[in-house]
This record gives C-alpha cells, structure tokens and sequence, in this order.
C-alpha cells in the first residue's frame, strides 16, 4: 500500500508541476512577455529565432513614429 501511495504522489506532484508550467505560458503569450522569459534558452537551443528576435528588436527601437496628419510643422 505505501508503494500505491508513493507512486500516486509522484503522478499528483508531476501533474501539479505540468498545470503550473502550462498556466505560467499562457499568462506569458496574455503579456507579451515571452521573449524576456524564454530568451535564454531560445539563444541555447534555437540561435536562428534568437538573432531574428533581436533583429526585430533593434529595428522597433530604431523606428521614430510618424507626425500627426493634421501637423504640417517642421523643427
């Protein structure tokens, strides 16, 4: 009986752990916030998708917004 009880708190505690780790990605994919999270391990495993992320990055840093329609203003 105490095998049964060891074997079913490793399932419980492997299926807490596994609703956990599915809970913190989709508040992750909600926020946005996926790149600063799962950088790491993307630049370990995916190098490709790591440089193309900052890339993309660098080019949203470097764009200026544009002027209003109405503003006919030059400084």
């Amino acid at each position: 009986m105490a095998e049964l009880a060891a074997i079913l708190l490793v399932i419980g505690s492997l299926a807490a752990f596994l609703a956990l780790l599915a809970w913190l990605a989709a508040r992750v994919r909600r926020r946005g916030i996926g790149g600063d999270v799962m950088g790491p391990f993307d630049e370990i495993w995916h190098p490709a998708a790591y440089r193309f992320r900052a890339e993309i990055q660098v080019y949203e840093e470097r764009a200026t917004p544009l002027p209003p329609a109405g503003d006919r203003k030059r400084p």
